[in-house]
């Protein structure tokens, strides 16, 4: 199965930076198809929204509905009813704040956490299984390409215009 958008865009084949966006674009393509897959086949099913929020909570126990919200860029309605069901769920518990009583504080619930383990266990054996099947200098290459694209990202360098 292609990844989502994959046949839309022509893979990119020539040379130059644009170039290697395209094919950066279709290597993130290929590997949000490859966890989407992998999370698909854990014990508990979760839409990618649903990942989504419980990654945040994980990120920011405690945090309310709006914080979610903005977290997700999603409004509150659509927060809540998400909340409702991972809460039906066992995933995570909606708690008065102790600073403040109306306030509700959402946290994940023990299996929420095991959720989320096994999800990252899953994609990280397939994107295992994935980098083993390349050649040992491929591997090489994707790895110090990786370490530049983040250092890059992390420290851009000075615009040369100014």
């Amino acid at each position: 199965m292609a990844p989502h958008g994959e046949a839309d865009r022509k893979p990119a084949q020539a040379d130059g930076t644009d170039a290697v966006a395209g094919r950066i674009a279709d290597a993130v393509d290929g590997l949000a198809e490859l966890w989407t897959t992998a999370a698909a086949e854990a014990s508990v099913r979760l839409s990618p929204h649903q990942l989504r929020a419980l990654h945040a909570l994980e990120a920011t126990p405690g945090a309310n509905l709006t914080m979610l919200a903005d977290r997700l860029d999603a409004g509150l309605p659509t927060v809540s009813r998400l909340c409702d069901r991972l809460e039906a769920a066992g995933l995570l518990l909606r708690e008065a704040a102790p600073h403040n009583r109306r306030e509700i504080q959402l946290r994940l619930t023990t299996h929420g956490r095991d959720v989320l383990a096994e999800v990252a266990d899953l994609r990280s054996r397939a994107l295992t299984e994935v980098v083993r099947g390349m050649e040992p200098d491929d591997r090489a290459a994707l790895e110090q390409g990786l370490r530049a694209f983040v250092a890059t990202l992390r420290d851009p360098p000075a615009d040369e215009d100014g």
